[in-house]
This record gives C-alpha cells, structure tokens and sequence, in this order.
C-alpha cells in the first residue's frame, strides 16, 4: 500500500546495525561524524534509522510508525572500499548519483562482507532492471587512493581487501596483450580523472550549479532567481489541488520508493557521466517541467513525502537555530494578540529565502487547517509531521 508505514520483512535485502557516518552532500565534502545506524537495503533504496527494531515476532524490519533519519537511491551508485578515508577497519564507501557520500563500518568483517554483497547485488540488479542513461563510475576521485594503493598488493591480499567495484569490470592479471591492454587503459583513465578539477571549483566559477534536495537555501533561491524554491511552490500548489480534504495529510506517509523516484527526477538535473564528470544540461531544471498533477503521482501523500523530505534535508533548518528559543517563548505566552505579534516580528527577521519560504508554508497551512502543525512544533509536541517539517526537536537546534 502507498500509505504504508514501512515496507514488510520479505521486501527488505539486509538490515542491521553498523555504524555511519556521511562524508558528502551534493557533493560537497562533510566533517566525519561517526554514530551508529539501523540500516535497512529495501528495493532501491538505503535508509538509516536513528533505533533498532522491536524484537520478534514483530513482522516490520523498524520500528513502528518510524520513518528513515534519511534514505539515498542506489541507482547508478558506485561501491568500493572506504579504508584510505578512514582510520576505522572494514569500512565500506558509498556514492550516489546526486553526490551524497556515506561510510559504513563493522567491528565484525564477515558482516561487512555480507553488507558488501548484498549492497553490490542490489546495484547490479537496478543497473540490469533499469539503467540509467548518466551513472556513477566506481573510480571517482575517492578511489584514486585505493586505485594506486591497491593495484599491486590485490594478488596476494584477502578478497575482503580488493576494491569492490573497478573500471574494467573482470580483473586482468596483467600478463599477455590483453592484460596489458586494460592497464595501459586504466592508467590513463587514472591521469585524465586526477587532472580533473575538484567540485567546490567548479561551483564557486559558477561552472556547476547544485542540485535542489539538500542544497542551503539562499544558493537554491538564488539560482532560481525567486526566494521560494520552485519545488515548494509546486508541491504546496499540488496539495491545495487536490489534498486539502484527505485524510491524514501530511501525517500519513507515502510510498518511500515512488517519493525516492521523485526526488531522483528532480536532482537529475545535476547528473554524473559515466567517467564521473559532473555535467548539466542546457534546458531548465526538471523541478521546472515537472507535473505533480500526473497520474504518476496521484498518491497526494507522495507530494507531501516529497515536501517533507526537502526541508527535512536543508543543511539548515527553515526556522534559523538562534530563533528557536524566541519562537518557543512567543508560542507559549497565553494572549493570542501578544504570541502573533511577536511571531510576526521573529519571521521579519529572518533571511528573506527563509522569510518567504515559511510564510508560503504557514499560508498554506491555514488554508489546510494544518497550522496547529507549526504550533505544536514550537511547543515540543508536535510529533513527527511538526518535526520533519520544521526540525524543532534535533539535536542541534535547541
């Protein structure tokens, strides 16, 4: 069912504990942050949970009424070893086609392993099943390390130990015409990918614009020249459509698959050439052309999903960190007239993207009889809707 809490056990791939950390967004590189993580290999998706599952016989995989902390598409997603970007042993690297870097790490190899086989199947099945026309090469920058490093230790190291996924797919053994062959080809695919110049340059010379899901704010209205992202825009205008009288809106969740499928067509924009150039088309971005009003997205609690996971992904949360305390004393005070007016003032003050962008939201809202959402947020008991929408109870952000 698309209003599904969480997929059933026979759906899911792998799951368990391990730890996690993320090491890119849209690719721009993060500050290591290691913490332990339910991780869960359902369809073509991998989500991370913040708790572990109740203990049998329940038939869920998480636990219930959870949500994913986050969740990445593994289509065109490259795999390989993360041990020359970490201290830690048994460590696995993964990208993504929309830039998003992660670190899985065990203390126990066979279980590592066991994560790596099933991680690779699933990629190799997508890959067959559905290929993608832009797809990440196993051999980005990352790997160069683990390309030159490795190259001739492989022979005699454990299995465990070889990169996971390579350029020329079967392993030459380097003796004979053909051996020699694929390593004058690997070399020089080596040359021309080290020579390539690194992602934060491009951007800052304006060469490469960022994608929408988890870009900051400010950069994505800018870009788009208005200061309420367009995606916003055609979600709220889809939800005032056709799901102001649903039931459970922005409550119920939708299909993580097919909300995972939206996000990907709207990143597309910003895409990945097989040799692992970053590339963008000349046309406008797909949140441009897209339309929610097709029969692909007729579950309106997929546009809510959707909604939800924007702003649930901003680097910073739509209501600025430093005026959450100010927010929460304004939202507790008893006089109506006194709690709007300083309201009022707290939102004037904020960014003009942030200013603009929660107005639309609050707006809508009204319209929906859904306010009480923001209310709720502010007075630490909104529950999940309140906290995917507005981040007030993170850690962080009190």
């Amino acid at each position: 069912s698309g209003h599904q809490q969480v997929p059933l056990r026979d759906e899911v791939e792998k799951s368990g504990l391990l730890n996690m950390t993320k090491i890119a967004q849209g690719g721009r590189k993060l500050r290591k942050n290691w913490g332990p993580s339910w991780v869960v290999l359902a369809g073509n998706s991998l989500m991370f949970y913040r708790e572990p599952p109740p203990p049998a016989p329940s038939p869920l995989w998480a636990p219930t009424g959870s949500r994913p902390e986050s969740s990445v598409d593994l289509r065109g997603a490259a795999l390989a070893h993360g041990r020359h970007l970490s201290s830690r042993r048994n460590v696995l690297h993964i990208r993504t086609v929309p830039g998003h870097e992660f670190l899985l790490q065990s203390d126990q190899e066979t279980e590592l392993r066991a994560w790596h086989r099933a991680l690779r199947a699933v990629i190799e099945r997508l890959d067959r099943e559905n290929p993608l026309e832009l797809r990440l090469s196993g051999s980005g920058p990352a790997e160069l390390g683990e390309l030159s490093a490795g190259e001739d230790e492989e022979e005699e190291s454990e299995p465990a130990s070889k990169p996971l996924l390579r350029l020329g797919g079967r392993r030459s053994s380097g003796r004979g015409p053909e051996g020699a062959e694929q390593n004058r080809v690997r070399n020089k695919l080596k040359r021309l990918i080290a020579k390539r110049p690194p992602l934060q340059s491009l951007q800052e010379r304006g060469l490469l614009r960022d994608q929408v899901f988890g870009c900051q704010l400010e950069s994505l209205c800018q870009r788009e020249g208005d200061t309420v992202p367009s995606f916003v825009r055609l979600c709220i205008a889809a939800v005032d459509k056709r799901g102001l009288d649903v039931d459970g809106i922005y409550r119920v969740s939708g299909n993580l698959a097919v909300v995972q499928k939206l996000r990907f067509l709207v990143d597309r924009e910003r895409a990945i050439t097989s040799d692992g150039r970053y590339v963008f088309p000349e046309q406008p971005g797909q949140e441009g052309r897209l339309d929610l009003d097709s029969a692909e997205w007729d579950d309106i609690h997929v546009v809510t999903g959707a909604l939800k996971l924007f702003l649930r992904e901003l680097p910073q949360p739509l209501v600025p960190p430093l005026l959450l305390p100010k927010f929460r004393a304004a939202l507790a005070l008893s006089e109506s007239e006194q709690c709007l007016s300083q309201i009022r003032e707290l939102i004037g003050s904020m960014p003009k993207p942030n200013h603009d962008t929660l107005r639309y939201l609050l707006e809508h809202l009204c319209r929906s009889g859904r306010l009480h959402i923001f209310v709720q947020a502010g007075r630490g008991y909104g529950g999940h809707a309140a906290e995917t929408l507005f981040r007030w109870g993170r850690k962080g952000n009190t």
